[in-house]
């Protein structure tokens, strides 16, 4: 399985200063880091996602895809019978892929998850968004690829920190058809410096920097079933150096929050 870790000498992008809410056989891929052939490209749509998309490209991008079972092929909503009285909704094992709900959000995101270094990642904030495609969380093209399948049950967002107050943002895509989920990270993946899934500034009162336009960035993709899981990763000053040590840092806790989805996700299967 072919990877590349090599690491830029810089990386340059706009930031945004509001909160925005924004296995099995592996099939594992690896990108380059890469600069972008002519910086300062003009932005067509909301700010939010400014440092994401002109930001010189770095991307530690990996795909973990799962086969999908018999169960979340079917996408067909099962047919009410007619009754009387109301019949008990059926559990979310019981549904196939494209009926169960999202991993409830308390589940996906921990408040503390160990950064394998002793230390502990903890979380400074976790929503549910109203859809998968709101424009000040992810890119155009990004909402042209979930169009174009069989849809999305919803995102869900959460800002981490470390000890350190370096600032991660994980995204969780749970798509209906877990078909689309590998067409999207691979796509995705094969587009390793289109930056399509936007950052999370900190809150007021987090302590945490707003950081800014010089901002280097990280992100990585892993899919397990129909659930897309996004990480990117920024130093707390900001800078563009030691890119590899912070995919490092990124690694522990997008596995953690993957592992809770693969949880979840295999006590829906058959």
């Amino acid at each position: 399985m072919a990877k590349n870790d090599a690491i830029p000498p810089g990386q340059d992008g706009p930031g945004e200063d509001k909160w925005n809410v924004v296995l099995d056989e592996d099939f594992v891929r690896g990108a380059s880091f890469h600069e972008p052939a002519a910086p300062g490209r003009t932005r067509t749509w909301p700010i939010v996602l400014g440092l994401c998309l002109l930001m010189g490209a770095l991307a530690l991008v990996t795909l973990k895809m799962s086969e999908p079972s018999d169960e979340e092929r079917v996408t067909a909503r099962p047919r009410k019978t007619p009754s009387a009285a109301a019949a008990p909704a059926p559990a979310a094992s019981a549904l196939p892929a494209a009926g169960r709900p999202m991993v409830p959000l308390a589940d996906v995101f921990p408040a503390g998850v160990p950064d394998g270094s002793g230390g502990a990642f903890t979380r400074v904030g976790a929503k549910v968004l109203d859809s998968c495609t709101e424009a000040d969380s992810v890119g155009p093209r990004l909402a042209a690829m979930i169009a174009d399948g069989k849809g999305c049950v919803g995102e869900q967002v959460a800002l981490y920190k470390d000890a350190q107050n370096n600032q991660f943002t994980i995204a969780v895509f749970t798509m209906k058809d877990p078909k689309d989920t590998l067409r999207v990270v691979t796509e995705l993946t094969m587009a390793f410096d289109d930056y399509q899934v936007g950052v999370q500034a900190p809150p007021p009162g987090s302590g945490l920097a707003v950081l800014g336009p010089e901002t280097g960035l990280v992100q990585s993709f892993t899919g397990v079933g129909r659930v897309m899981v996004v990480g990117l990763g920024q130093w707390s000053d900001g800078r563009t150096a030691d890119f590899q040590k912070l995919v490092d840092r990124l690694g522990p806790l997008q596995g953690a929050v993957g592992a809770k989805v693969n949880q979840y996700e295999g006590a829906g299967a058959p």
